[in-house]
């Protein structure tokens, strides 16, 4: 696997985490109103699949880096 395949899966590592991350909020933003509807929501799940998100986000920005450092790394070899 190449260097920028990985860089290609985490940014893509990153853009999947913010998406669930719109919609763990979306969710929990809603809550409160669908209980007052009769309707039963998952606050729990939605909480930890926010976090679940957000750590996705965290190491998928830190492949990111990685890559970047790699990248500039093999650049100064070949200046």
């Amino acid at each position: 696997m190449g260097v920028l395949s990985v860089q290609n899966e985490a940014v893509q590592g990153v853009q999947r985490g913010l998406d669930g991350l719109r919609k763990n909020a979306a969710e929990i933003a809603s809550a409160d109103q669908l209980n007052k509807a009769g309707q039963d929501s998952d606050l729990v799940g939605s909480l930890v699949d926010l976090q679940q998100n957000k750590i996705q986000v965290q190491a998928s920005a830190k492949v990111v880096s990685a890559v970047d450092s790699v990248i500039g790394t093999m650049v100064d070899i070949r200046a």
